[in-house]
C-alpha cells in the first residue's frame, strides 16, 4: 500500500463521517428550511451530541415560526434541558398571542416549569386565562359536599358555592393556587354565615353571601382572579345552639350532682363525728357513774357518811324513781 493511498483512506475517512452525519440531519434540516425555520447544521450536532433531541426542537421552532413568533433553537433546547415541555410552551405562546394576551418565552418558560409535576400545563393556564374556569367550594375529593357555618342564632346552614376564576398569568409564578381559593373562600362564607342575626337572613338573601366574600379581595396573592362567587346550593342544618345548651346542662348538672355529693359526704362525716363524741361522752358518764360506790364506800369507811345518810340517799333516789315512772306516759321510756 502506497503513501499516496494510505493519504487518501485518512482524509476519506473524516469525509465520510461528515457526509454521514449531514445526510443524518439532511430530513430535519431541510424540514427547518423549507418551512422558514432554518436551523444550523452545527446547532443540530450540538443537539444531538447534547442529549436533546433535536428533531422535537426544530418541530417546535417551526410551529413558533410559522405563528410570527421568533425563539432560537438554543432557548427551546435550553429549556427542554431545564425539564420543560418546549411543544406545549410553545403553543401556549400561541393561544396566548390569538387572545391578545402579552407573553413572552422567559415568563411562558416559567410557568411552566412552575406547573411541572402538579397535572396542570402552561397550555392549560392560558386557556384559563381566555376562559375562565369554575372551581367547586368545597372540593368535592376531600369528602365533604358543603361548607357549614351557624348563624347567631345557633342554626347551622349548609352551602354549596362555585367560584369562576381567570388565571393571572402575571401572578402565576409564585403564586398561590386552587387549594388556597377554596380555603379562603369557605372561610369567608363560614364568617358570613357567623355574623347573620339569623338563618332566615341568609335564606331570604343568598347573595349576600358572595357580594361579602367576593369584596375582601379573596384573590390576592393567588395566581387567579375571581371574576364571581356563585352560591349553588343552601340548606339548614341541624340546630347545634340547642345542642351546645343541652350539653351545657348537662354538664351542669353533673357538676351540681358531684358537689351534692360532696355535701353529703361531708354531712355524713360530720354525723359520723358527732356520734363518737356522743358515744365518748357517754363513756365519760359511765366512768363518772362507776366513781360514785367507790367514793360512798371511801366515805363510810373514813367515817364521813353514815349508814342513815346512805338510806336516806336511797329513799330519795326511790322516790325520784318513782315520780318519773308516774310521770312518765304509758309507752315511753
Amino acid at each position: 500500500m502506497t503513501v499516496s493511498t494510505i493519504v487518501l483512506i485518512v482524509i476519506a475517512i473524516p469525509v465520510l463521517i461528515v457526509v454521514f452525519i449531514f445526510f443524518s440531519f439532511l430530513n430535519t434540516w431541510l424540514k427547518a428550511f423549507m418551512n422558514g425555520a432554518a436551523v444550523s447544521p452545527f446547532n443540530l450536532l450540538g443537539m444531538r451530541l447534547g442529549g436533546v433531541p433535536y428533531n422535537l426542537v426544530v418541530d417546535a421552532r417551526i410551529t413558533a415560526v410559522k405563528a410570527g413568533i421568533e425563539v432560537s433553537t438554543d432557548k427551546i433546547a435550553a429549556h427542554y434541558l431545564a425539564g420543560g415541555n418546549v411543544v406545549p410552551t410553545v403553543q401556549a405562546i400561541i393561544a396566548a398571542q390569538k387572545a391578545g394576551i402579552e407573553l413572552g418565552w422567559d415568563r411562558a418558560c416559567a410557568i411552566d416549569l412552575a406547573t411541572k409535576g402538579s397535572g396542570k400545563s402552561v397550555l392549560e393556564a392560558v386557556r384559563t386565562s381566555v376562559d375562565p374556569r369554575v372551581i367547586d367550594c368545597p372540593n368535592p375529593e376531600s369528602g365533604r359536599t358543603t361548607i357549614d357555618g351557624v348563624a347567631k342564632d345557633g342554626i347551622q346552614v349548609k352551602v354549596k358555592a362555585r367560584v369562576t376564576v381567570r388565571t393571572h398569568l402575571d401572578r402565576f409564578v409564585g403564586g398561590a393556587k386552587e387549594e388556597t381559593i377554596i380555603a379562603r373562600v369557605g372561610e369567608g362564607i363560614v364568617s358570613t354565615i357567623g355574623t347573620s342575626e339569623s338563618y332566615k337572613h341568609v335564606l331570604e338573601s343568598p347573595d349576600r353571601i358572595s357580594k361579602t366574600v367576593l369584596a375582601r379581595g379573596l384573590d390576592v396573592g393567588t395566581a387567579f382572579e375571581i371574576l364571581s362567587i356563585d352560591i349553588a346550593d343552601v340548606d339548614v342544618g341541624e340546630n347545634v345552639g340547642a345542642k351546645l345548651q343541652e350539653a351545657q346542662a348537662e354538664a351542669n348538672k353533673s357538676i351540681a350532682q358531684a358537689q351534692a355529693e360532696i355535701r353529703r359526704a361531708a354531712a355524713v362525716a360530720v354525723e359520723q363525728e358527732m356520734k363518737a363524741r356522743v358515744q365518748e361522752m357517754q363513756a365519760k358518764v359511765v366512768e363518772a357513774q362507776a366513781q360514785v360506790p367507790l367514793a360512798m364506800a371511801e366515805a363510810l369507811r373514813s367515817g364521813r357518811l353514815g349508814v342513815m345518810d346512805y338510806y336516806k340517799m336511797e329513799n330519795v333516789q326511790a322516790d325520784s324513781a318513782m315520780r318519773q315512772s308516774i310521770a312518765q306516759p304509758e309507752g315511753k321510756k
